[in-house]
């Protein structure tokens, strides 16, 4: 399962941080510095993939079980799986939080698919556009993961869907503000005559008092 997945740059400013593992705000403000401090501190050249077993996530792997025993009770924590898979790119660091189950190289280069569908959305993503269009960059996300599980990894079908998504959203837009008159969207506005979209938006410029 894939509990976390995180953005932030190369000063520790988180630009993304999506948990698919229910956390309390402050673990998971509290993960996110940890997360950091792990790989901003490792050299370059090394693997991309480190344990993690001091990152506390409410698993069946890390919960403490009581055995009682001739009156004895002692703690038996069972081992902790958790990894981070992590790239890095000009400024930026996208960081997988996983458990035993998923494979490495696998998260890898589901990494590279998020970073090359949200290229598609942006024409070369940069730390900007995450800032400014988070929404856009969630629903990339959620079109790849879904409850912690990969749910696409065909480029070309996210950018489908995004992009369908995209254009729903500005139809919706344009039905529902009266604002936007429909001689401005239709070539040659009103009757088809090529003066029409002119007239139009002289009449919509004036209603507002402009």
């Amino acid at each position: 399962m894939i509990h976390a997945v995180l953005i932030f740059n190369t000063h520790g400013k988180p630009r993304l941080s999506k948990f698919f593992t229910p956390l309390p705000p402050l673990i998971q403000q509290s993960l996110i510095s940890q997360i950091f401090s792990l790989i901003s501190d490792r050299p370059a050249g090394v693997c991309n993939f480190l344990d993690a077993p001091d990152l506390v996530f409410p698993t069946p792997g890390n919960i403490s079980i009581a055995e009682k025993g001739k009156g004895k009770t002692k703690e038996r924590k069972e081992e902790d799986d958790t990894r981070i898979i992590y790239r890095h790119y000009a400024t930026l660091y996208f960081v997988f939080v996983v458990d035993g189950a998923e494979s490495e190289l696998g998260i890898l280069d589901l990494i590279q698919v998020f970073v090359e569908s949200l290229d598609r959305s942006f024409e070369n993503v940069c730390e900007l556009d995450l800032i400014f269009h988070f929404d856009e960059v969630h629903h990339v996300l959620s079109e790849i993961i879904q409850g912690g599980l990969v749910l696409e990894t065909n480029i070309n079908e996210i950018s489908a869907c995004v992009q369908a998504a995209s254009r729903n959203r500005k139809a919706s837009a344009a039905s529902s503000n009266p604002l936007i008159p429909s001689a401005l969207a239709a070539p040659g506005g009103r009757g088809g005559n090529r003066g029409g979209s002119a007239d139009g938006a002289k009449r919509w410029l004036a209603a507002i008092g402009v």
